[in-house]
């Protein structure tokens, strides 16, 4: 009986507390090598679909309709807005085609955010509302080694870093990748993310169509902490009956 109280004891602690940064994520990373040339987005367009397939009503920035540098003002309708701070430029490319150095804007546009991987050059999305779930495409991504971390912020406090893949880079070169987020309880909730690259051999990383949405756009069960909470409790009170039983 000791070790069914204890073991009931844990769970409902782990319960209580929840992993921490517990994202659910989504990735798809198509592999290339070619940097002359687009390759079909089938692994990374599927993971995107998963992704969005949790949510309702949200709103994508594929850069269409910007030009410059930053800062830049995004729009995501109902999701709200953005503006993305720090260094990078919006670039073009011809329609279908490549930039020449395995860059272009993914699904089927022609522009793209780009930007050096350098680690003194990162820029920095601050969104208008608090948010559960992002995503987005990434290009050209490691073919020199370069790697990328996204860190959360709600209001200056970071409240996550996380590792984002990337092709090996004997096939990164014009790779596409999708990876997205979704946030399973509200401290995990973000206002700001960070884009960190690191290289030390000039790699440039190209980004498109971010896709945001806010806790009411999420879909699907996601468990509350005080939820959790009562069925740690309960799972202590059931413990608590039997060894008196016993």
């Amino acid at each position: 009986m000791r070790k069914l109280l204890t073991t009931l004891a844990s769970a409902a602690a782990l319960m209580a507390v929840g992993p921490a940064n517990a994202y659910l994520l989504f990735t798809g990373i198509d592999t290339n090598g070619n940097p002359e040339v687009q390759v079909a987005s089938t692994n990374s367009s599927a993971a995107e679909a998963s992704f969005k397939s949790n949510l309702s009503g949200v709103g994508t920035e594929n850069f269409e309709s910007r030009s410059g540098f930053a800062p830049l003002t995004l729009d995501f309708g109902a999701a709200g807005t953005a503006t993305l701070n720090g260094s990078g430029s919006v670039s073009s490319n011809a329609v279908g085609a490549s930039n020449g150095f395995g860059r272009y804007s993914v699904p089927g546009g022609t522009n793209y955010w780009e930007v050096n991987a350098g680690g003194n050059s990162p820029f920095q999305v601050d969104f208008s509302n608090a948010l559960a779930a992002f995503g987005f495409y990434g290009i050209d991504m490691g073919d020199f080694e370069g790697t990328l971390k996204l860190q959360l912020s709600n209001n200056g406090n970071v409240v996550a870093t996380l590792d984002v893949p990337t092709a090996a880079a004997n096939v990164a070169d014009g790779s596409i990748l999708y990876f997205g987020f979704i946030a399973e309880n509200a401290a995990e909730e973000f206002n700001s993310i960070r884009f960190l690259s690191t290289t030390g051999s000039g790699d440039v990383f190209a980004f498109d169509s971010f896709t945001i949405g806010t806790k009411e756009q999420v879909v699907r069960t996601l468990p509350e902490p005080t939820s959790l909470a009562l069925v740690a409790s309960t799972l202590l009170g059931l413990g608590l009956v039997r060894r008196r039983r016993t």
